[in-house]
């Protein structure tokens, strides 16, 4: 079998970059430490890292030469025929969720096996699932062919989550660390019903194909998810995912800033798999993921691949402070009128899933309200890049005055209904607590189960079984248990990114998040800088990713760590037709192009909303909050997402 091709020579001077550590990567001394705070140099997508020739699985069947790239694996079949344009010979990493090693249970079998798991796009744009099992087979020895299969599931694994391949070294598993740790959180009722099935059926054996270890959670009542985060010990976990909508992940990230150790607490890696009616954040994680637009199983398809794949990205997050004085923290968006109106009356249509949203649209247009009200906002000092031409965007300074148109907590329970994988050595069934509503399917290293059976072999050929490429650490837990949260704090972030406070301005002070020094006390005049306007709207909304639906691009130009807060506000006279063109624009993310006289747009750091119109609806990430002023203010960077994502769309 061939050896390693030489990479490419490595030059000197590397990029400036911001480090971010893999899924459970930790550096295991000084000397590790430091050489991993030089990012390795980039390399070409076309590099070849490996090269070799492999037979398949049955032994029947063809033989190949894989070269491995940096971005792909390519596969031409050598034997009998070889292709001069072999079909499927060009696997992209972007996606594979995994690979294994694997060995036949025969023992006159002195060949090794690697497989490859892949999740390519059919003819139609959908996700299909895909296992190749390659025979390492060029050495005398089991053990000669096993190094092999294992040197080619390392390179792999490492180019799949982001670390550093040797440039001269071998290549083996102690390159990977432990096998990441993420506490999955899942609302059973998200998505008509679906969340739960759609979370045994596609997530659970990808992310253990990938090797990722989990824990399985079920919420069971609102704010359970906020309770169960509030008590838990997070240096056992490298993250935490839901999968649902994005109600639960409203839940989870406030759970986190209601610790006493909120400063640390916040930087765990929180995600979301999307099994809910409304999935606008992975929506924009999907689009800033490198995607083409994608809804129901391909998003959540997409997303999870993206997790699998590790890393971490800044988040920034709105601290929403409400008429009460009480304090909530957003990743999406504040919306009053017609958006709100919307989310929350077509609650009762929840059974129709997303197209709850189409029909709530259609009656909001039939029964279109305005609401009176006062909107101040402190600007960004430097505009966003935006896609859509400069007439396409109102600048809100030249609109400073507006002509009115004519006119009771849950006692805390402990951690239940929970399943884990554990460790998962061999297959074996699913480690179940008292009270799981029924037993996971069995699952192995590999996401083994009877849909393996197919891919790995045929009538007559003796069965493989996983050959881990690490054992699994001594005192992995077998189950999530409720730890003491740890006493004190870190220091807050040194820098935050924002305006430096106004001066002589008070600073709200709330028991968990940091401080809002941008904003004044409710009901106190608005600081000098700011811009106000009031008038009749028929909806404001204040964004920060691009999405305000899996399908709703609001702020095509947003990004996750830009540092600012999006609004948009729509005034009264605009005409019902008017309006759904401009809603079925955002599908798209041109509606600020379609030059309506009507939409306004402005990039603020912090803003505040009065409304004068004595009743209403206002929601924080489709979560309805008491009726009344509030005002909000950006703080760059606080939370981080487990995925691999771009700064720009």
């Amino acid at each position: 079998m061939n050896g390693n091709l030489e990479a490419e020579e490595r030059q000197d001077q590397r990029p400036e970059q911001e480090l971010t550590w893999s899924w459970g990567y930790r550096p295991r001394s000084a000397l590790d430490r430091v050489k991993a705070m030089a990012p390795p140099p980039p390399l070409a997508p076309s590099t070849p890292l490996l090269h070799g020739e492999f037979g398949s699985y049955p032994d029947r069947g063809p033989r190949f030469a894989l070269t491995l790239t940096p971005q792909a694996l390519h596969i031409q079949r050598l034997r009998p025929k070889p292709e001069a344009r072999p079909r499927g010979g060009l696997v992209l990493l972007t996606e594979v969720s995994g690979c294994c090693t694997l060995r036949s249970r025969s023992p006159l079998d002195s060949a090794a096996y690697f497989c490859v798991y892949t999740y390519p796009r059919g003819r139609r744009g959908a996700r299909r699932r895909a296992a190749r099992t390659f025979r390492a087979d060029g050495a005398a020895t089991y053990e000669e062919n096993r190094a092999e299969a294992q040197r080619w599931a390392t390179a792999l694994t490492c180019l799949l989550r982001g670390l550093p391949l040797p440039g001269d070294g071998e290549i083996t598993p102690d390159l990977l660390p432990r096998p990441p740790r993420l506490l999955l959180l899942v609302n059973p009722f998200g998505g008509r019903g679906l969340a739960w099935q759609w979370c045994k059926n596609h997530v659970l054996p990808m992310i253990s194909e990938a090797g990722l270890s989990f824990n399985l959670i079920q919420t069971e009542r609102q704010n359970h998810a906020r309770e169960l985060v509030q008590g838990l010990n997070l240096s056992e976990w490298d993250g935490i995912v839901t999968v649902s909508g994005d109600g639960l992940l409203y839940e989870v990230l406030n759970g986190l800033l209601q610790r006493p150790d909120w400063e640390e607490a916040v930087k765990t890696p929180v995600g979301i798999l999307p099994c809910g009616s409304g999935n606008a954040l992975a929506g924009a994680v999907n689009r800033h993921g490198g995607f083409e637009p994608a809804l129901g199983i391909d998003l959540l398809l997409n997303c999870s691949l993206l997790l699998c794949r590790g890393g971490s990205h800044p988040l920034d997050l709105l601290s929403v402070t409400l008429a009460s004085g009480s304090r909530c923290f957003s990743f999406l968006s504040v919306a009053w009128g017609f958006v709100s109106d919307v989310d929350i009356q077509s609650e009762r249509f929840r059974a129709l899933g997303s197209a709850r949203f189409t029909l709530g649209t259609v009656l909001g247009l039939a029964t279109l309200h305005t609401y009176r009200g006062r909107f101040s906002y402190l600007p960004a000092t430097v505009e966003p890049a935006s896609p859509a031409p400069a007439h396409g965007l109102p600048r809100a300074k030249s609109e400073l005055t507006l002509a009115p148109a004519p006119a009771p907590p849950v006692a805390h329970s402990p951690l239940h209904r929970s399943v884990s994988d554990l460790p998962l050595p061999l297959p074996q069934p699913a480690l179940t607590s008292p009270g799981s509503p029924e037993p996971l399917p069995i699952l192995s290293l590999n996401g083994g189960g009877p849909e393996l059976a197919g891919d790995w072999g045929g009538a007559g050929d003796a069965p493989l079984s996983p050959d881990p490429l690490l054992p699994s650490p001594p005192g992995t837990p077998k189950a999530a248990q409720l730890s003491p949260i740890s006493e004190g704090a870190s220091e807050m972030a040194a820098s935050s990114g924002l305006p430096p406070p106004t001066p002589g301005a008070p600073v709200s002070i709330s028991a968990g998040g940091p401080p809002d020094h941008l904003l004044p006390p409710l009901g106190t005049p608005i600081p000098p800088g700011w811009v106000t306007m009031e008038g009749d709207f028929v909806l404001i909304l204040a964004i920060l990713p691009s999405h305000l639906g899996a399908d709703l691009v609001a702020a095509p130009h947003a990004r996750f760590d830009d540092g600012l807060v999006h609004l948009c506000w729509v005034r009264s006279g605009i005409s019902r037709a008017a309006l759904l063109r401009m809603f079925l624009a955002m599908e798209r993310g041109t509606h600020f192009s379609l030059g309506c006289p009507y939409l306004g747009y402005a990039a603020a750091h912090a803003f505040r909303l009065e409304p004068l119109t004595p009743r209403g609806v206002l929601t924080v990430d489709g979560e309805q909050v008491e009726y009344g002023p509030l005002q909000a203010q950006v703080h760059p960077g606080l939370g981080r997402l487990p995925a691999p994502i771009s700064g720009s769309p």
